[in-house]
């Protein structure tokens, strides 16, 4: 009497691959270390590294902001009244990705200071931003909470006619809410004729780690 064939076993099974990771940006860390070079009341001294600066009037929340890029709460001085910042501050900044100078230029529009500091100010905030061959990327702090201001356009049209790459970046976005930030920046493009506005938050680190990749791809981009 014939056996009937055994039917076939299941096919051995391999162990699935796991799906792979959908590739993003890389995330920008903060730098490893920071150090502070001087504070220039007139010219700084001549560059070593590319430089970054940021510009914005008194109250827009500066010190805040480059204190969140550098990871440092104490980086920059953080004060309750405008109108500290009195000269140029710059910090060497070591980071993974690049090296380069930060910038911290005085605040502009302060009505408590004197017309001739502000003078003074002036004059050398144009001396630097237009003659300074190593200055890669100027950062345009504007108040996300406030139409667009009329000396931030001068700002910006000097930028502009000087050809000095610049981004204009909203401080505060935390403190509009939610459903109204997105046209808030949208007028304040508007306003400024500008393409593009980052908005931020030193608070809550919201739009931190996209600013710091703009600076680091603007200072390892060359010359030119």
């Amino acid at each position: 009497m014939s056996r009937s064939p055994t039917p076939p076993g299941p096919a051995a099974s391999t162990p699935a691959e796991a799906p792979a990771r959908p590739r993003g940006p890389r995330p920008t860390p903060p730098p490893r270390e920071v150090r502070f070079i001087g504070s220039f009341p007139d010219a700084p001294p001549p560059a070593t590294l590319p430089e970054v600066a940021f510009a914005g009037r008194s109250n827009v929340g500066k010190s805040s902001a480059i204190n969140a890029v550098l990871d440092r709460p104490r980086a920059a001085r953080v004060s309750k009244t405008p109108g500290r910042t009195q000269a140029l501050n710059l910090f060497e900044v070591d980071h993974a990705q690049a090296a380069f100078t930060l910038v911290d230029l005085p605040g502009y529009g302060f009505a408590r200071v004197p017309d001739a500091v502000q003078d003074r100010w002036k004059v050398a905030i144009e001396a630097y931003l237009g003659d300074r061959p190593a200055l890669r990327l100027v950062i345009s702090l504007v108040d996300a909470r406030l139409p667009a201001q009329d000396l931030d356009r001068q700002l910006l049209a000097g930028l502009q006619r000087a050809g000095v790459p610049h981004l204009v970046v909203a401080t505060k976005i935390d403190k509009l809410p939610r459903s109204k930030q997105k046209a808030a920046v949208a007028a304040l493009a508007r306003g400024l004729e500008v393409p593009e506005v980052l908005p931020i938050s030193s608070e809550t680190g919201e739009g931190i780690e996209a600013l710091r990749a703009r600076i680091i791809t603007a200072v390892r981009a060359p010359l030119g």
